[in-house]
């Protein structure tokens, strides 16, 4: 036996150590979490035993070790866990040493002891039985060491009475892909001793005879310990010298030492739980990993040739990882209804329709909707079937001959899909996957303080279900978005007689919902969707607000660094700062109504204009660089262009791959900064205003404007046609030195 690693826990909200099996709970149900080679585990039975310590003999315990019967907690057996941010106080941990026995329980994750998990049939249940008698017989044949490995740290002041142990079966599920398309799922006992503080994980082999065994090589066990009111997780490994690693299943022992170790001691002390439930609870895990490699393999090439300007490889995934769930889950629902037919859909908002493209290709038929059409919808090919159309919630909006309705972030639709689905016939189902916030006439307004905008949204989904009359189900996916979360509605509160009185009573809730018995519809989007980011608005109306905002700004409060030793040069001015508030009393109210009307309003149109201003949240200064412009903002650019040879390193694999122009390029802007730096090494504190672009039109506003004091020692200006192709111009605005125009200042006709 050997420690592989230990960890110090601090707990200054006394949640231990009930936050210890909430953290193990999760390392039981969710190894994936941390684990990330695998997909996923199944819980397949439970079952409570005893383990009599006096057969593990006396054994010396060290000071502190492991926890006395005064010094447990938890919820009573049969009750539901005592989630972290409800632990006793080490006050009362002597009192409730019983209520420990069912900290381990894992909320919702069995059903009672020798059940199947959900799911499952009976056999996984005497599977256990058959396996833990067999493995108990062999701890009594001849392994003393095991035997004592699995009892754990001396139970206190009563070492001859029996340990009270919970045994869970579980099934392991790895990733396949190209990389390991042979992993297998593995099976291992589980077993928690609360009152000793220890979970001990003993993986399952199969011999050439079809004998299944504990494989004693790979046992491993998670401890908690207390020590002088100081909190400690350890893990530690049977058999070090024979450690067994896969890599996927089994990982290497510094791994379990240091990533989940830390892992467990951060998640025993967080207070923050989950109001969500498991991913992927509602279907199987072993067949939606194989689909979804499948679906992954088959589509992959379409994140090269995507042709919309959002992210390909998030929405492509996405799709496939949604299609893979359905996919299943229709699979699981023609197998329990004994049907053959595969389910019909239609997509209410399909987007971009590749899970319409991607359904229809794996054989249901189903066609999807959406207000505006997608380039990429020429992509698909005749299979694909995608209607461009806007669609109205009414008696006509209505589809009596699907199976199913899909909405895959279907926005303003969303709380619609369970009603249209009720009313389409009594055999129609909905799956819906809300994003955006709507409720049936418009945004959603919250009404609870206590929950998440998210988690507030999920409840009126469901409220809406129930209201139409089906059994709403929730399940989490993997998707790569934050809105996971599905809803799924498969079967009815009422018996198809009771349509017409299921029917008055939606009516009346969504009447209710919508504040008027006549109040409309919410209003279906315009087909062509607006840009309103200031983009589109006249160029004139953009120049008018910044000159306004310029002048107000140059007009404020002056910040003076003009050098002291030019007695006749007057301060310099580099413009204040105001709020946007304050901007926005100087606008006419014209002005400020048709900002309004974009996203964003003001701050979007002076941020468009990041040129000449700098405009952090809620402040619109005048855009300004340091004390040294040509470092602060000429070079950053150059100089990491010319860093890309010298930061590559001398042994790169892909040296030969490297563009020659890539390398020609860094070169020349190499030289050009030490061009830059010889020309302007002289300006120690030239005060300049760096552009992106000439800013004609904003100097000839201004009138004509002087140079930088200093700018007496340059070259004269270049001739008209180079400095018009100048694209990095200087604004110098110092009042009364120098009068000139805009090219004679040498940064002005600088390359």
């Amino acid at each position: 036996m050997a420690e592989v690693g230990r960890a110090a826990v601090r707990d200054p909200g006394a949640l231990l150590p009930g936050g210890f099996w909430a953290a193990v709970a999760v390392w039981l149900e969710r190894p994936q979490v941390a684990n990330k080679r695998l997909c996923g585990v199944r819980l397949e039975a439970r079952r409570s035993v005893a383990l009599p310590r006096a057969a593990a003999g006396p054994r010396p315990r060290s000071p502190g070790e492991g926890l006395g019967p005064g010094q447990t907690t938890g919820p009573a057996r049969g009750t539901a866990i005592r989630g972290p941010g409800e632990s006793q106080p080490r006050h009362g941990q002597r009192e409730n040493r019983k209520e420990a026995a069912a900290v381990a329980r894992l909320a919702g994750g069995f059903g009672p002891a020798g059940e199947a998990g959900v799911g499952e049939s009976d056999s996984p249940a005497s599977d256990l039985d058959s396996l833990w008698d067999a493995f108990f017989q062999s701890l009594d044949g001849g392994h003393p060491e095991l035997l004592a490995f699995l009892s754990g740290p001396a139970a206190g002041s009563q070492p001859e009475a029996p340990s009270e142990l919970s045994v869970v079966l579980r099934t392991l599920i790895p990733k396949t892909g190209p990389r390991c398309p042979l992993a297998v799922p593995r099976r291992e006992l589980v077993v928690q001793d609360v009152l000793s503080g220890t979970v001990t994980f003993l993986p399952l082999e199969e011999d050439d005879g079809g004998n299944v065994k504990v494989e004693t090589s790979n046992v491993y066990q998670i401890r908690l310990s207390q020590s002088q009111e100081e909190w400690f997780i350890s893990i530690l490994i049977f058999c070090p010298e024979r450690w067994h690693s896969d890599g996927i299943v089994y990982p290497q022992p510094a791994w379990l030492g240091e990533e989940l170790l830390a892992r467990l001691a951060r998640w025993s002390v967080e207070s923050k739980k989950s109001g969500f439930k498991s991913t992927l609870s509602l279907i199987s895990i072993i067949k939606y990993s194989k689909t979804y490699q499948m679906l992954k393999e088959k589509y992959k090439d379409m994140v090269k040739v995507w042709p919309e300007v959002t992210d390909p490889e998030k929405f492509v995934y996405e799709d496939v990882a949604i299609a893979a769930y359905l996919l299943i889950l229709w699979e699981e629902e023609r197998a329990e209804l004994h049907l053959t037919a595969k389910q019909s859909f239609i997509d209410l908002g399909c987007g971009n329709g590749l899970l319409v493209h991607i359904l229809s290709t794996e054989g249901h038929p189903g066609r999807g909707i959406d207000v505006r059409r997608r380039k990429i919808w020429d992509m698909y090919g005749p299979q694909t079937c995608l209607e461009e159309g806007a669609i109205t919630p009414s008696d006509k909006t209505l589809f009596p001959d699907v199976d199913w309705l899909i909405g895959n972030h279907s926005d303003e639709l969303t709380p619609w899909v369970p009603v249209i689905a009720a009313r389409s016939s009594y055999g129609c189902r909905f799956f819906v996957l809300p994003c955006c916030f709507f409720d049936f006439t418009g945004k959603y307004s919250r009404r609870q303080s206590r929950k998440t905008q998210y988690r507030e949204y999920l409840d009126f989904i469901t409220e809406v279900g129930l209201a139409c009359g089906f059994h709403v189900e929730e399940d989490c996916l993997r998707i790569p978005s934050t809105k996971r979360v599905c809803l799924i509605g498969k079967s009815r509160t009422y018996p198809p007689a009771g349509e017409v009185s299921m029917d008055e009573q939606r009516t009346q809730y969504i009447n209710s919902r919508r504040g008027h018995p006549v109040s409309p519809p919410s209003e279906p989007r315009e087909k062509a969707e607006r840009v309103r980011n200031c983009a589109t608005l006249p160029r004139d109306f953009i120049d008018q607000v910044v000159l306004q905002v310029a002048h107000l700004l140059l007009e404020g409060e002056q910040l003076n660094t003009g050098s002291a030793s030019s007695s006749s040069s007057k301060a310099w001015n580099r413009g204040g700062s105001l709020s946007l508030a304050e901007v926005a009393r100087e606008l006419a109210g014209e002005t400020l109504q048709r900002l309004k009307r974009e996203c964003g309003g003001l701050q979007t149109l002076l941020r468009n204009n990041h040129q000449v201003f700098e405009a952090p949240i809620g402040m619109a200064p005048l855009a300004r660089s340091g004390l040294n412009p040509l470092r602060d903002v000429l070079m950053p650019h150059m100089e990491g262009r010319a860093s890309l040879k010298a930061s590559r390193p001398a042994s790169c694999e892909r040296e030969s791959s490297h563009s020659r122009l890539e390398r020609k390029e860094a070169t020349e802007a190499a030289a050009l900064g030490s061009k830059a730096k010889t020309l302007l090494g002289s300006f120690q504190d030239p005060h300049v205003l760096v552009l992106q672009s000439p800013p004609r039109w904003l100097c000839s506003a201004f009138g004509q404007l002087p140079v930088c004091p200093r700018a007496s020692r340059a070259a004269a200006a270049t001739d008209t046609q180079e400095e018009e192709a100048s694209s990095v111009s200087c604004f110098c605005h110092v009042r009364g030195v120098h009068p000139g125009s805009l090219g004679d200042c040498r940064l002005c006709r600088f390359r």
